[in-house]
């Protein structure tokens, strides 16, 4: 095998996914404590004075202790090249959160064990589904009291419509946390709480057979409850299929702690054996295999002033295949122009080091003079792939934006139309105006807060924003054989455009949607839009 292969073989690229506050970003630091790439997890909470977590940046995501913005950290771990998307987990978070999905072989959703699948799970899970790729669950929170463990996985099942295999099986939630039971080895792993920060805390290994060890350690209680657990679950539960779990359709299914550490190694180290090494991308020409093909990458994501200092624009695209050396030449497909991709790196949160290489899985950071979009091909110059766009998502908020001083007309235009770009917030048009009337769509009404906010700290532009009480948007799919003018609505619907000049409807309540299918003979709507 050569090098190349060898490399990419051990990339292992996923994002991790979960409802605010499931403890997402601290296990993420636990990966990067296991890794060695940090020395000490840092806590998010806390005073302003506190350290904030590796993997919040922005300004206000400090002030809030919440992650925005997607960030991407790259470790090793036991020979493994690990890079994680990490994604906001905020109820208001972004269309980002979405599209990090596209550039993740696989995701990791982390669930908190006193909450069960909540709203924001659901959402990304569909993408997953919609990507059929592998998805791996964390059920965080074992060491305070959690719901029932077979609800849990029921409500996995019903709710995200995909089966369970649990690897490891907790005994008891809270104070009663003693570890968990590994179905594999046939054997108990207890657990004593760690001091904060460290690695680990005190694990013992006992066999299941070991009676007398067990009650010691557990009690004899409890072991009559996971005896009779275990027989329910041999019973019920689904075999552990790996083709299964590649394919998406069943879950393997993790109990432990970030926060205490328990069970994140044993996590981690299953999850690195099941999961996969980078996968093939769709393209105009058919599959691309990573080792087997030149450099090609996509852009996924536009992150515009990371640095205050620099007022930078960062595209950060996954690389699908080949090798990436500095100062290579590449095309940009969609611009039609080969050059030198300026600054590539890899940010380790506000870290960042400017790269030599990088290889099929990485993801990779270059400075943007304004010439990429989300969705663009980059190739060897003798070569024309387009990868498979990426889908932009249904906002669920709009509001309309009044700018309040009309002499910066300029700045705002500016302003607005970059950070749509970037495509934290969508904006649109009345159907029949220009500029004037602008409304802005978002998929967490946090991103109003962040327009605003960064606004008026980058481009110096006030606004006022009036929230409108559309809940539902819908693409024209068959545009051209649509007379928008004859159009039979219903009355709570909007006619509204996108910046290509697309024509969209908004609508207050669902069942419009329907209606005006039935009114419409031969219409075609769809939830989302594709360039």
């Amino acid at each position: 095998m050569g090098t190349l292969e060898k490399e990419i073989n051990r990339r292992r690229t996923f994002a991790i996914i979960s409802h605010p506050d499931a403890g997402k970003t601290t296990l993420t630091e636990k990966f990067l404590l296991y890794g060695g790439a940090i020395n000490l997890a840092g806590s998010v909470k806390g005073k302003a004075t506190a350290r904030h977590a590796v993997s919040d940046w922005m300004e206000i995501e400090k002030e809030r202790g919440i992650s925005v913005t997607s960030s991407v950290l790259q470790f090793e771990y036991d020979g493994f090249c690990i890079n994680i998307l990490d994604t906001p987990g905020h109820q208001d978070f972004s269309e980002d959160t979405y599209r990090t999905l596209m550039a993740a072989d696989s995701a990791v959703m982390v669930i908190d064990a006193s909450k069960g699948v909540e709203a924001q799970t659901r959402k990304l899970f569909k993408v997953c589904v919609m990507r059929k790729i592998p998805i791996f669950t964390f059920i965080n929170k074992m060491d305070r009291d959690a719901n029932d463990t077979f609800e849990l996985l029921d409500e996995i099942e019903k709710e995200l419509g995909i089966a369970t295999c649990p690897v490891n099986w907790p005994i008891g939630s809270g104070k009663r946390f003693k570890g968990v039971y590994d179905r594999d080895e046939k054997c108990v792993i207890t657990f004593s709480d760690t001091e904060k920060g460290t690695k680990e805390g005190e694990t013992k290994v006992i066999s299941i057979d070991d009676e007398e060890a067990l009650i010691s350690a557990i009690g004899e209680e409890a072991m009559g409850t996971l005896n009779d657990e275990i027989e329910l679950l041999d019973g019920a539960s689904a075999e552990f299929d790996l083709d299964l779990v590649q394919s998406g359709d069943l879950t393997p299914v993790f109990f432990g702690s970030a926060l205490t550490n328990f069970g994140v190694e044993f996590f981690l180290q299953h999850f690195l054996e099941m999961t996969t090494t980078p996968l093939p991308r769709k393209s105009d020409a058919g599959l691309i295999a990573p080792a087997e093909n030149d450099f090609s990458a996509f852009v996924f994501k536009i992150q515009a002033n990371m640095n205050k200092a620099h007022r930078d624009r960062i595209a950060f695209m996954r690389i699908c295949s080949g090798k990436y050396e500095a100062s290579m030449e590449v095309k940009h497909v969609q611009g039609g122009k080969v050059m030198r991709l300026s600054q590539p790196q890899q940010i380790m949160a506000s870290e960042r080091k400017i790269l030599e290489e990088a290889y099929a899985g990485d993801i990779i950071g270059v400075f943007d003079p304004g010439i990429f979009s989300i969705g663009d091909t980059l190739c060897m110059p003798k070569e024309t792939i387009k990868y498979e766009g990426i889908p932009t998502f249904a906002p669920e908020h709009f509001a309309r934006v009044r700018q309040m001083d009309t002499m910066k007309r300029k700045q705002f235009v500016k302003g607005i139309t970059q950070i749509a770009q970037e495509g934290a917030i969508q904006i649109f048009q009345e159907f029949n105006t220009g500029m004037e009337e602008i409304i802005v769509g978002v998929v967490g009404v946090l991103q109003f807060d962040v327009l605003k906010y960064r606004l008026e700290n980058e481009y110096n532009v006030e606004i006022r924003l009036e929230p409108l009480p559309y809940e539902h948007i819908r693409w024209i799919e068959n545009k051209e054989e649509v007379d928008l003018n004859k159009l039979v609505g219903t009355s709570d619907m909007k006619k509204i455009k996108d910046l290509k000049g697309n024509p969209l409807l908004l609508f207050i309540n669902a069942w419009s949607v329907g209606m005006t299918l039935d009114r419409n003979e031969g219409l075609v709507l769809s939830e989302f839009g594709r360039d």
